[in-house]
């Protein structure tokens, strides 16, 4: 058999495990109050136009992208019933904020008080998106992140930031938030980050010893960093170092974007993958649903990935 056609079967093992898609509603842009924020926050709300009890995802999208980003997650996730808010950070190429404007060093906490400003106005949220009202469970809430906006999910879970002074910064965690997805999430800092990383990135040196929340880490073994002459193995620091990252999909040949996750036929995309994708969507959803102790699959997810013998990637687990 053809790679092609064992990716296939192995997709129909976890589409057993998600189940069916079901039509989705996606509304943007809807604006969340943010008197405090230099712009307007802006949130794409993805949703199942039926179900009720459903689990919420704040998704964060890499520097210089926006909340129209990321459609092969997003809208992946709310077919299978879950409702995904995705905020436009600052440091969006709508925006046109670059490094040397005055702005720019705090963008990167800017980016984790959005997910506080919309976990706040869930009520907002909710009524924004015709139907959805009273269908939506906020007692199970994940973050997910890629690239930059992994950073800033990692920071809801409990991830902080080292000090010039070599202490630990202030938790800036949010109890509501139950599980979270890393995706091409950058390690941990140190002489191997390269001089522009080191002089305009602070939040670059993490501490992942305080992350304890239920996380996913995915990563490309291809990955090889502009900002790090660390190999591919920088981002997967956050499953070596943190207590609550218990599982690690490692796709084999993925560089950065994972086979496409940002967007189909995107310029970032360097190694468009369309298989790697569909096994990375429903992966996580599975993860997703077990975390938020929906139902239990993760383990058959799990075995069926390492199990396969077409040769895409494979999981570990503490």
């Amino acid at each position: 058999m053809t790679s092609s056609v064992l990716t296939t079967s192995l997709v129909s093992t976890l589409d057993d495990l998600v189940g069916d898609g079901t039509p989705v509603v996606s509304l943007a842009p809807v604006e969340l109050s943010a008197d405090d924020r230099p712009l307007p926050l802006d949130v794409r709300i993805s949703a199942p136009i039926t179900g009720s009890d459903l689990p919420i995802v704040l998704l964060s999208h890499g520097n210089g992208w926006h909340h129209d980003g990321y459609a092969p997650l997003a809208a992946f996730w709310a077919s299978r019933g879950f409702v995904v808010v995705q905020p436009t950070h600052l440091d969006s190429r709508r925006y046109g904020i670059g490094f040397d404007d005055p702005r720019f060093p705090s963008i990167w906490t800017e980016r984790i008080a959005d997910f506080g400003r919309i976990l706040d106005q869930l009520d907002v949220v909710e009524a924004a998106v015709p139907g959805l009202g009273g269908r939506v469970d906020r007692t199970r809430i994940a973050v997910a992140g890629h690239s930059w906006g992994a950073q800033t999910a990692q920071a809801l879970l409990g991830a902080r930031i080292m000090g010039e002074d070599g202490q630990v910064g202030k938790d800036m965690s949010d109890s509501r938030v139950a599980a979270g997805i890393l995706l091409s999430a950058t390690g941990v800092g140190g002489e191997e980050l390269h001089p522009f990383a080191q002089a305009n990135f602070p939040f670059m040196y993490p501490s992942f010893g305080e992350l304890t929340t239920p996380t996913l880490v995915v990563a490309g073994d291809r990955d090889q960093s502009h900002l790090s002459s660390r190999g591919p193995d920088w981002f997967t620091d956050v499953y070596t170092h943190s207590p609550g990252a218990t599982d690690l999909i490692t796709f084999y040949e993925a560089e950065h974007a994972l086979g496409g996750i940002p967007g189909y036929e995107v310029a970032e995309t360097t190694d468009e993958n369309p298989e790697r994708v569909a096994v990375l969507q429903r992966m996580s959803t599975v993860y997703l649903r077990t975390a938020l102790r929906i139902d239990d699959n993760w383990a058959s997810a799990r075995a069926a990935l390492n199990g396969s013998t077409d040769p895409i990637g494979h999981v570990h687990s503490k």
